[in-house]
């Protein structure tokens, strides 16, 4: 009987070890999938408006004029933001 308690107890703690390191590695991986996802997001920023829709440009141009004035953007940000709206 001992021998038998022994190998359950044993068997137990390898499980309970696979199973921690698991869900290490899965939660692990899971960070580094949302760190790519949000790294994609800011190299790809989304498409500018389709051009004739001079609402939304003026409205995106006035919300990038309010960021380059609150300091957020720099000189060369802001341009290269400015043209991407502006589509040249």
């Amino acid at each position: 009987m001992p021998g038998l308690i022994r190998g359950v107890a044993r068997t137990a703690v390898v499980a309970g070890t696979a199973t921690a390191v698991s869900n290490r590695v899965s939660r692990r991986q899971a960070g580094r999938w949302a760190q790519q996802d949000q790294a994609a997001a800011y190299r790809d920023p989304p498409p500018a408006a389709a051009p004739g829709s001079t609402d939304d440009t003026i409205a995106q141009l006035q919300k990038l004029g309010a960021l380059k004035e609150q300091g957020v953007l720099t000189e060369a940000e802001f341009a290269t933001q400015k043209a991407k709206i502006l589509g040249t």
